[in-house]
C-alpha cells in the first residue's frame, strides 16, 4: 500500500484513530488540539476507533502498531505514526510542519 502526501494547506481535518476509543489515546487526541490551537493553525481535531475513521479525514495520527490497519481504513489519508503517546517527535514534527506550510508525508 503507497503512502499518501498532503499539501499543508489541504489539511482541514486530523483525526487520531486508536484501537478501542479510550484512555491514553485521548491524551493525545487533547495534546494535538492544543498544539494545533497554539499554532492556530484552524485544523479540526477528532478521535475516531480504527475501524470508524470518517472518510473526510485529511491526516491520520495513529501508533505506530496499527499504521497499516488505518492505510486500509483511510487510503486517502496521510498516516503519521507515533510511539511514544505524550510528545512524540512525529506529533510535534506534523504541528511544526503545517505551521511551515510544509507538505505532511504519510508512511
Amino acid at each position: 500500500m503507497s503512502s499518501v502526501t498532503k499539501a499543508a494547506a489541504d489539511v482541514r481535518w486530523i483525526v487520531l484513530a486508536c484501537e478501542a476509543g479510550m484512555g491514553s489515546s485521548l491524551m493525545v487526541t487533547n495534546f494535538l488540539k492544543k498544539k494545533v490551537k497554539k499554532a492556530k493553525l484552524g485544523i479540526k481535531v477528532t478521535h475516531s476507533p480504527v475501524h470508524d475513521i470518517p472518510a473526510g479525514a485529511d491526516v491520520v495520527v495513529t501508533h505506530a502498531g496499527l499504521a497499516d490497519r488505518v492505510k486500509q481504513v483511510a487510503p486517502g489519508a496521510a498516516v503519521v505514526p507515533f510511539r511514544s503517546f505524550l510528545n512524540d517527535p512525529a506529533l510535534v514534527k506534523l504541528v511544526a510542519d503545517l505551521s511551515a506550510g510544509a507538505d505532511v508525508e504519510g508512511v
